[in-house]
């Protein structure tokens, strides 16, 4: 038997996806893809040349290679490649679906090579990453939209009241509001838009990585609308919890 079954699961944790989401991609049951992946049964051909298409792979690759120890592999050469193209200003784009496998593998080159990539050519020179967020608890920002935000190489850097992506270990990825906390220097207090939601702190040796964010972008025709009441009662809670939280500060 080929070692394509091991090459599928490798595959699949290599872009951090669960057997069900990778079933999904190539448009078989999850049952089926856990019999590959134990070598219970050999991948189709069909099947292979999706897996082919999606990872720029040649059915020999999947079906001679161990792509999990094979020096030179492709892995390697789309690596250099992105790496000699990085003046091309190629932003890599975390899907709300690839969230949890982000937290595992932000800092695993392999990981992130495997995120899909776009360009903006108005960004000023920098380190971006895309982020797909969900939720209202930022609106009138809606949900869905992609926040492109600028490495934070040091938490110092921060600026008070600015919108960050910030992946911690415990809350995960949060698209927030940003204030220091003047009396307890080791906690960051993170505040939603949506005055509904009220601010909480995280312990910033927590902090994996923060995000400035430099754009949104969002679907056409999903913008939330706010009436002339709902922005005055919007300021209005606004004003509130920035009162309290200089309270708390001071």
């Amino acid at each position: 038997m080929s070692i394509a079954g091991k090459n599928l699961r490798y595959l699949r944790k290599l872009r951090g996806l669960t057997q069900e989401e990778f079933a999904n991609k190539l448009h078989i049951k999850r049952s089926l893809l856990g019999a590959y992946e134990e070598e219970r049964a050999e991948p189709r051909i069909d099947v292979l040349e999706l897996v082919g298409d999606l990872f720029k792979l040649s059915l020999d690759e999947l079906l001679l290679k161990d792509l999990n120890e094979v020096k030179g592999s492709y892995l390697s050469k789309r690596r250099a490649l992105k790496l000699s193209s990085s003046s091309t200003g190629e932003i890599q784009f975390v899907p709300v679906k690839a969230a949890a496998g982000y937290l595992a593998g932000y800092a695993d080159p392999a990981f992130i090579d495997e995120l899909n990539t776009f360009t903006l050519p108005m960004l000023a020179p920098g380190s971006y990453r895309a982020f797909e967020i969900i939720g209202d608890s930022m609106l009138p920002t809606p949900s869905g939209s992609v926040i492109v935000g600028e490495k934070v190489e040091n938490l110092d850097d921060l600026r008070a009241n600015n919108t960050y992506i910030v992946i911690s270990r415990k809350e995960g990825i949060v698209y927030k509001r940003v204030m220091k906390n003047a009396k307890t220097k080791n906690k960051l207090t993170l505040i939603s838009d949506n005055p509904a939601y009220q601010p909480y702190n995280v312990d910033a040796e927590d902090v994996l990585e923060m995000w400035k964010a430099a754009h949104i972008i969002s679907k056409a025709n999903t913008q939330q609308r706010w009436d002339v009441g709902q922005l005055a009662n919007l300021v209005s809670d606004l004003h509130e919890q920035v009162n309290q939280l200089k309270k708390k500060v001071n």
